[in-house]
């Protein structure tokens, strides 16, 4: 099979999965305000990214990562709950260009749905090797504790008046990161690999967890507005506590403090008059460049792991590589 190839044949049997969801985790019918969210939010699309990873991660070792679908499938859906509890906490309305389910249905559905959620993804992991499978729960379980950590502390800096480099890094590596390292050595761990390689591959993926965080902060303020597909500036205007806006309130001086303080303090403003004069401190204050130099130090870490891993299948190792690699060059 050429390369690209493997990833694009998962991905469609990944995606027949979801649609076949009901029939794998018995989802159930009644009541359906239950059960109905759970196959809306998964036929939202997405990257699928992570339960691709755990797919390649296998293929670096076994050449059979279609073995592995529900257990990938699980951290897919492990992933959606986490977003359905979120967007309930952040008031989001769309998800992915639609409504959330919280929108479409209401709170307290969304809650109950996501628990059910929760609880199917561990059903899906009940197909491991029983050999495996306590390993397998316990890495799923500290993950999904790290995530709620992240989420709680993200949470946190909403009232904080300021938040360290330090702070803000170690959020998005619980919140983010973490379920990218739990996707690439899952699949490692169910492929045998190992336990060198396995944790090889688990710092990988925190390592280009981060630095995709800092991407999509950079994204926020900097993207083209033509291919971004959603408002430019958005955390600017939120007053999101990003690196970049850390990174100012850490460097600015002056006017470039005094500007930051007003624009963080005013309640009533015009949205693109915010956006520009924040982006304007930033680029005095080489703010982007900061951002890419802390952005390219993770990946330059990550990749760092993955060059010293050992595998079986080189296609894998390069249609992983080359995944990651058109992730971080992305431009939405």
């Amino acid at each position: 099979m050429t390369k690209r190839k493997h990833a694009d044949a998962l991905l469609d049997k990944l995606e027949q999965l979801i649609q076949e969801l009901p029939a794998h985790i018995e989802i159930g019918r009644s009541p359906k305000e239950l059960y109905e969210p759970i196959t809306y939010i998964l036929n939202l699309g997405g990257k699928r990214i992570r339960p691709l990873l755990s797919l390649l991660a296998y293929g670096l070792y076994q050449s059979n990562p279609e073995a592995i679908l529900k257990q990938a499938l699980a951290i897919e859906v492990f992933h959606n709950f986490t977003l359905m509890h979120d967007d309930i906490m952040d008031d989001a309305p769309l998800r992915r260009g639609e409504a959330t389910v919280h929108e479409k249905w209401n709170p307290n559905i969304a809650i109950l749905s996501g628990d059910v959620m929760l609880v199917k993804a561990y059903d899906l992991l009940l197909d491991t090797d029983p050999r495996l499978l306590r390993e397998v729960l316990e890495l799923f379980n500290q993950t999904a504790s790290e995530v709620c950590e992240g989420q709680q502390f993200d949470m946190n800096f909403e009232s904080l008046g300021t938040v360290s480099e330090e702070e803000y890094l170690e959020m998005i590596r619980l919140k983010t990161a973490v379920l990218l390292g739990l996707a690439l050595k899952m699949g490692a761990v169910l492929a045998g690999a190992g336990k060198e390689d396995a944790q090889k591959l688990y710092d990988f993926g925190v390592n280009i967890g981060v630095g995709f965080q800092l991407k999509d902060d950079l994204l926020d303020v900097f993207a083209d507005q033509a291919k971004f597909g959603k408002q430019v500036g958005g955390d600017i205007i939120a007053n999101k506590k990003t690196f970049l806006l850390i990174k100012a309130l850490e460097l600015a001086k002056s006017e470039e403090a005094e500007s930051l303080a007003f624009w963080l303090n005013q309640k009533d403003f015009d949205k693109e008059e915010k956006v520009s004069a924040v982006k304007k401190i930033y680029n005095a204050l080489g703010i982007k460049e900061l951002t890419e130099k802390k952005m390219h130090a993770y990946f330059a870490a990550g990749f760092e792991q993955f060059d010293q891993i050992h595998f079986t299948d080189e296609s894998y190792f390069l249609e992983l590589r080359q995944i990651t690699e058109d992730l971080i060059h992305r431009e939405k």
